[in-house]
């Protein structure tokens, strides 16, 4: 049993932390940072003030999570299993729903 399933989930901290190593992981690769712009609608000038706007880092998850061997890629990488990443969108996207 994983310390997630243990806990019963992510903190937003740990869910972040996800996100954000998924957009290191997919900014080390021109291929897969060019599809991640093109998907989110952001340009390379765009990246970083879009990086702290409300919903971002769950943009970056969900960017994972429509692409299978990119998302198997990451959590091999990572070492994480490839639910985690929909428990920690999941994380996110609540987190921004409790600011509004």
């Amino acid at each position: 049993m994983t310390h997630i399933e243990r806990h019963g989930g992510l903190s937003p901290q740990e869910a972040e932390g996800i996100a954000v190593e998924a957009l290191s992981f997919v900014a080390a690769d021109q291929d897969h940072l060019g599809r991640f712009l093109a998907f989110s609608g952001l340009g390379p000038n765009t990246l970083r003030d879009a990086a702290t706007e409300p919903g971002f880092l769950a943009g970056v998850l969900e960017f994972l999570m429509s692409d299978e061997t990119l998302l198997l890629a990451f959590t091999e990488n990572a070492r994480i299993r490839p639910t985690v990443i929909a428990i920690a969108h999941f994380r996110l996207v609540g987190s921004i729903d409790d600011d509004v």
